[in-house]
């Protein structure tokens, strides 16, 4: 049974709207200028990253979920419930819908649901997103998507860094261009496109729609997500808590100096975006730096973090 932070080596997907801050900003090798998604803790099919050191080191997140459930704590379930992501948004992403666990269930074989939260590590200046609609019923707002009234459908939100936001499934919902986030969700791709402002990929296609299922997945009326954030501040560590949802709890680390932590959770998933320390426990000492992604197992002893930087923190 390991003790140890597992660490991961991500996986990297090229988008339409993608760019190159993941290599400027974090020196990942991206596979194109074009790079859309870091998927940092996966195990996902599409996409499933793999275990950087330790005695597990080679294997798929996948594998590690299915031959060792003991460094989950046992948690029970046929996929791995959480997804981590850095998202390079260069360009507008397309509006979307996700469906719940319900619909995914009966439509899209093997997904689960997709409610999901964005942590935005940094944007341009009056960048937005798009979180909700104004459309009071469903008939209004096919009405208001066939005609293209996207200004009166959409609601528009300005963001700055720092900003964090709840999209459960059913939200009409797009990071808009110059920003860079960090996403946490449910362990699905199932993503329902509404509008992909007529753009053509590399192959002189547009990118394919999912109209029906958009609008029978949406929420209608537009409900908020809700969070109750809160901070706590002690030697060596401030933690803000943004959400304590049904599908996960998301945390962020702000260490300066040295942190005395312990890990009660069945496990955690840590991603450094800023600074560098080292994560201390027994006799053992790991470099942290900015860019990387970990897991702390269930049975981690207590640890000291030590040095400047910030961590987003999730668990089940």
């Amino acid at each position: 049974m390991t003790q140890s932070p597992i660490f991961l080596t991500p996986v990297f997907k090229e988008k339409i709207w993608g760019g190159t801050a993941l290599r400027d900003r974090f020196g990942y090798g991206i596979p194109s200028e074009k790079t859309g998604e870091c998927w940092a803790i996966s195990a996902h099919p599409k996409g499933p990253s793999t275990v950087a050191n330790g005695p597990y080191k080679g294997k798929t997140l996948i594998e590690l979920w299915e031959e060792h459930r003991e460094i989950f704590g046992g948690v029970e379930g046929e996929r791995f419930p959480l997804l981590t992501k850095l998202l390079d948004v260069k360009e507008d992403m397309s509006i979307k819908v996700h469906p719940d666990d319900y619909y995914a269930g009966e439509y899209e074989e093997g997904e689960l649901g997709k409610t999901e939260c964005w942590y935005i590590i940094d944007c341009k200046k009056n960048a937005e997103i798009i979180y909700g609609h104004t459309a009071r019923s469903k008939t209004e707002l096919v009405t208001m998507i066939n005609s293209g009234d996207w200004e009166g459908l959409l609601r528009r939100i300005k963001i700055r860094p720092g900003d964090f936001y709840y999209v459960p499934s059913g939200t009409l919902h797009a990071l808009c261009k110059g920003a860079l986030v960090l996403e946490t969700q449910q362990n699905s791709d199932a993503t329902y496109r509404v509008y992909d402002y007529d753009r053509i990929d590399d192959n002189g296609r547009q990118r394919e729609l999912h109209f029906a299922k958009a609008v029978n997945a949406a929420t209608v009326p537009h409900v908020d997500g809700y969070i109750d954030e809160s901070t706590e501040s002690r030697k060596g560590i401030t933690i803000k808590t943004f959400v304590q949802g049904e599908y996960f709890s998301v945390y962020k680390w702000d260490i300066n100096g040295e942190a005395e932590m312990s890990q009660d959770e069945s496990f955690l998933l840590c991603s450094m975006i800023e600074g560098s320390g080292f994560l201390i426990y027994k006799d053992e000492t790991c470099p942290l730096k900015k860019g990387d992604h970990f897991i702390l197992p269930a049975q981690m002893p207590d640890f000291t973090i030590k040095g400047t930087c910030t961590l987003i923190v999730s668990h089940i």
